[in-house]
């Protein structure tokens, strides 16, 4: 019977090959996420910091009534356009398309720099970094499932968007800083569930074209959460500039 010792032993040892393998593809599969992320929020910032040092697009985007809400909208649509496009169109489109709203977010958050000192952006920026790579560790390396957390993030993800709407025509106080607390919670546990969603994908995500838009639509998911929780964040911690 020594057959069967052998054969298990094969197969054991092939397992733990494969689930070596599989390690070691989400691994290189999150670091193209988190490298395609961080491209993009550096665009994000240097378009930002171009805008708000040209008085003539500061003019042209908040002197215009319909400008910055019209950038808004396109800012929405291309999220929302970002994945079944991408899965059609070359790997160098999709990644245009990444960058491209990279950079239409940072002529819209141009606009914290006019409200907020550059000091206090930089530390919450700073914080916000510690926070999500603390983060994404977590949702990389826990053996826990992380499905529960990612519908209760979403189902809080749902309320959030609904009680911003209502207190633009409210103006309370009182909802406008439970949405802020509500909202660290909500893109703190996204961030990790993310992460671990796309740690799982990666072990299969192939190679090629395909890989690097799977790679891309990680990177916005990633980049999505990062900027929420930095904003949120930004309301508890930041100063408002006084002049």
């Amino acid at each position: 019977m020594a057959w069967i010792g052998t054969s298990q032993a094969s197969v054991g040892t092939a397992r733990a090959g494969f689930g070596t393998l599989s390690a070691e593809a989400s691994r290189a599969f999150l670091q193209r996420v988190h490298l395609f992320m961080s491209l993009g929020l550096g665009a994000t910032g240097l378009v930002a910091v171009a805008v708000v040092s040209s008085p003539s697009a500061l003019a042209f985007i908040f002197g215009n009534a319909f400008v910055f809400p019209v950038l808004l909208v396109a800012e929405l649509l291309l999220v929302i356009a970002f994945a079944p496009v991408a899965a059609r169109v070359s790997a160098g489109t999709a990644a245009a398309m990444f960058f491209g709203y990279a950079a239409l977010s940072g002529v819209t958050f141009s606009v914290i720099f006019l409200r907020y000192t550059a000091g206090s952006i930089g530390s919450t920026f700073l914080v916000t970094g510690g926070m999500f790579a603390g983060l994404s560790v977590y949702g990389a390396t826990t053996k826990r499932d992380l499905a529960s957390l990612g519908s209760f993030c979403m189902m809080g993800l749902v309320g959030l968007i609904l009680a911003s709407i209502v207190n633009i025509f409210l103006g309370s106080p009182m909802l406008y800083w439970l949405t802020t607390f509500a909202g660290v919670i909500v893109f703190t546990g996204l961030t990790a569930y993310d992460t671990g969603k796309l740690k799982a994908l990666g072990a299969q995500a192939g190679e090629g074209e395909a890989y690097t838009k799977m790679a891309l639509q990680g990177a916005l998911v990633l980049y999505l959460d990062f900027i929420n929780l930095f904003l949120m964040l930004l309301r508890i911690f930041g100063n408002r500039r006084r002049d």
